[in-house]
């Protein structure tokens, strides 16, 4: 193949001067597949004109790299040769003989077109190489060396000498289990010219706000080291490593030692986790046939089944040609279908597993007339295997009441015909039931989730309007329809004795009723004000609109994800913006709506008789609920800090705070401490923590780089979020911010024609991602409205077993 043919056009653009690559036919090298042996040797390479024998740096980079092949295990001992002598590359005797080749040099054109030849015959025979540093400006003209180092150098010198924090996201690959996830150390860090992210695997970042980056910065994604299989080898390359002292540092040398196991052959590693080209998303579902949804209903979440399949929820709207009725006085008011399907990968064929009948299907409009009740959550018994056990969280429109406009929610259970894939109505158990105003829309919530000591979660919307309080708190004590108040979310979520606006938690019984387990928030019986004023079934309260959730049951975490009010800017008189918001739980708690959002920032109260009228300012450590809609606990849990939130603003926004700990809301003044994500229309849209699975044989399993990882996602596809974060488990339950994001929306693709408006998204058995594409209209279903499945494609580590130096490890 013709030198450059490999990477021409993905990266950075050649010179206009630029020289043609080497041919192939400008060597007749014939090197041994693959180089070297299990007598492990390393060529150290340093020639160019910038750099020689007596430059500092590279006599420290010579020196380390000898002292890693010395010590460590026996196992994992080589030999270093060093040499500025470029005829190496012409010799394949020579060449041949080293398991890897590293690269110290200056940068320069330090190979003539049959040197750079013998290089890559030897990496197309299977060679490893290892670029630090100023490599990146070596052969400035070959587009194959481009690709063989990832990178280029954007223009201007070097920055000086800086402290900064490299986030080590990759917590498998040897040159980086090892390290700190926040690395703190200083050196020159390179800016690029082009960002190879997607193209390489990533294994570390540069975070661009702990340090100044200089003209031709990256932003938030700022890969410092990365590695890829390459040409026929294996390609590790590092930013880092522009001094002399960066080689006296132990975390960098362990760094190093990590690159050399891999591209020596001494132990495999994957260098393939992140590249998006080793992904395919594939649409599973048909669009429905005409006026029917006999492939999926509005989509509102999904769980897998052991065994595969994937049953998945419409929440009640209907065909966007069928009428929908809203006047009150009709007894079929917002009548809708809540409907559940079964898609069987052993036939690839869907089921309509069974229909409720709920109350949901007003279509859209101003907040008094649409709705968003309907089917909302789904999960299957921990046992479904064995007794068929399906959990469903709904409306149901029988027992709604047209002249007060409350309804009920309830979750049940139900049992599923596993011959058929039918779900027996007439099998439902109600577990829990609740009060909830359909006066006004939204924010129903509805996810549910499992934990691995068999307790169920439940996550309930607020169901509250923010439009009479211009998009902020949401607690205007005003209005109201035949008393109860559809405005104020202290009624609610702000409620100790409410079940809106919560996570719930539960342990279901066989006899379909429920236990409480120890470590709620609430027992039941507090006191303190009376007693009678809580609701032991409580886990999480001040949550708004929490429609997606899930635990990790290594850890039990609970993740969560909910939307934000309307207000698209801070006010200095009322508080934040809209924020939505995730969180990582780890213990029963409350999450501040409606009087605190984000990292604990308040909100103004308001009251009667002028609710228009700013009172203080909320006190997040110490919150009083004061409304007259209150029948709970006036003196409520303090707030606990949120990991990740993000207005129209940006991702994070942070302000100055006074004396008092109230921010300043000047728009001008914010800090966005979150700067891979954006807002705008927002929706967020939790997904699960990947737990990889060693023991499986699936090819579609996504690889161990995403293990432990949290996927959070939006709605919406621009710059809100499609992100896997890795968290610090010492501080994700305190409000800890993510330590690490990876970008999704090439894996999981945004667009028109991909996965546009992200509705739910799992893991599966297989260890593939299920997604739901919600359409491209609300209230309804259309055409592409569909189930989706995102399998890896990029097979296992490298190099492979066979070829390892000193046999399998």
């Amino acid at each position: 193949m013709t030198a450059g043919l490999l990477t021409a056009g993905l990266l950075s653009a050649p010179a206009a001067d630029a020289r043609p690559a080497p041919e192939p036919s400008l060597t007749t090298m014939s090197i041994k597949s693959p180089p070297g042996g299990a007598e492990v040797r390393v060529l150290v390479f340093y020639g160019s004109a910038a750099a020689g024998p007596q430059s500092p740096v590279v006599n420290a980079g010579i020196a380390a790299i000898e002292r890693i092949g010395l010590t460590g295990p026996a196992d994992q001992r080589f030999a270093v040769t060093a040499t500025g002598d470029t005829s190496v590359f012409t010799n394949d005797k020579r060449l041949g003989r080293f398991n890897a080749v590293v690269f110290l040099t200056g940068g320069g054109d330090v190979l003539d077109p049959e040197q750079e030849a013998g290089l890559e015959a030897y990496m197309e025979a299977g060679g490893g190489f290892l670029g630090v540093h100023d490599a990146a400006r070596a052969e400035p003209y070959s587009d194959w060396f481009t690709g063989l180092i990832g990178a280029r150098p954007a223009a201007g010198a070097a920055p000086a000498v800086q402290r900064a924090t490299v986030e080590v996201g990759d917590r498998v690959h040897p040159a980086t289990k090892d390290l700190p996830v926040q690395w703190k150390r200083p050196d020159k860090w390179l800016n690029w010219a082009a960002n190879p992210s997607g193209e390489v695997h990533t294994v570390a970042r540069v975070r661009e706000s702990t340090y100044t980056p200089g003209a031709g910065a990256n932003g938030w994604d700022h890969p410092v080291s990365w590695c890829r299989d390459y040409d026929g080898g294996r390609s590790f390359y590092t930013g880092m490593g522009g001094t002399a002292s960066a080689y006296d540092e132990t975390d960098f040398r362990t760094h190093l030692r990590g690159a050399l196991l891999w591209t020596t052959r001494l132990v495999q590693a994957d260098c393939k986790a992140t590249i998006t080209g080793n992904y395919k998303a594939e649409r599973l579902t048909r669009p429905n046939q005409p006026g029917q949804n006999d492939q999926i209903g509005e989509p509102h979440g999904l769980v897998t089944a052991p065994d595969g399949r994937v049953f998945y929820i419409g929440r009640g709207g209907a065909d966007a040609a069928q009428p929908v009725v809203t006047d009150w006085n009709d007894p079929d008011i917002g009548k809708g279908r809540g409907e559940i399907h079964v898609y069987d990968p052993a036939t690839q064929r869907v089921t309509l597993a069974g229909e409720l009948t709920v109350f949901g299907n007003k279509g859209g409009g101003e907040e008094l007339v649409k709705v968003e009740e309907g089917l909302l959550g789904i999960e299957l018994d921990p046992h479904f295997a064995d007794n068929g056990w399906v959990y469903l969280h709904y409306t149901p429109h029988s027992e709604i009441n047209r002249e007060t406009h409350m309804a009920e929610r309830r979750v049940s259970r139900f049992t599923l015909d596993q011959t058929t894939d039918k779900l027996d109505l007439g099998s439902e158990r109600v577990l829990l039931k609740w009060p909830v105003q359909i006066h006004s829309c939204c924010h129903a919530g509805g996810g549910l989730a499992w934990d691995s000591k068999g307790n169920l979660y439940i996550a309930t919307g607020d169901n509250n309007s923010s439009g009479f309080s211009d998009g902020y708190s949401g607690n205007n004590p005003e209005p109201n329809f035949k008393g109860v108040s559809f405005a104020d979310a202290r009624r609610t979520a702000g409620n100790t004795n409410n079940l809106n606006g919560k996570i719930l938690r539960i342990h279901p019984e066989p006899d379909g009723t429920y236990t409480l387990p120890a470590g709620n928030l609430f027992t039941g019986e507090e006191s303190a004000e009376g007693g009678g004023k809580t609701r032991g079934e409580i886990y999480v309260m001040g949550v708004r609109n929490p429609s997606r959730i899930s635990v990790d049951k290594s850890t039990d975490t609970l993740y969560a994800g909910w939307v934000g009010p309307d207000a698209s800017a801070p006010s200095p008189t009322w508080g934040p913006a809209k924020y939505d918001t995730f969180a990582a739980i780890t213990e029963a708690g409350n999450r501040g709506w409606p009087y605190c959002m984000g990292n604990k920032q308040p909100y103004r109260d308001r009251n009667l008789p002028d609710p228009s009228q700013p009172l203080g300012w909320y006190d997040c450590d110490h919150p009083k609920n004061e409304s007259p809609n209150n029948d709970g606990l006036v003196n409520l849990p303090p707030v606990t800090g949120n990991n990740i939130w993000y207005s129209p603003q940006g991702g994070g926004p942070d302000f100055p705070r006074d004396a008092n700990g109230v921010p300043s809301y000047e728009q001008d003044e914010g800090s966005y401490l979150l700067p891979w994500l954006t807002g705008g229309s927002q929706a967020a849209m939790t997904g699960p923590v990947y737990r990889y699975d060693a023991a499986s044989s699936s090819a579609a399993k996504w690889p161990e780089y995403w293990d432990g990882k949290w996927f959070v996602g939006d709605f919406y596809d621009a710059g809100q979020p499609r992100n896997a974060v890795l968290m610090d488990p010492k501080t994700q339950g305190d409000g800890g911010l993510p330590v690490h994001s990876e970008s999704l929306k090439k894996i999981v693709p945004v667009g028109a024609d991909g996965i546009k408006n992200l509705m739910g998204w799992t893991f599966g058995p297989d260890g593939a991602l299920y997604v739901l594409d919600y359409g491209r209209g609300f209230f309804t279903s259309d055409t592409k409205s569909a189930l989706w499945k995102v399998t890896y494609t990029g097979g296992g580590p490298t190099p492979a077993a066979g070829r390892l130096a000193r046999g399998t490890r």
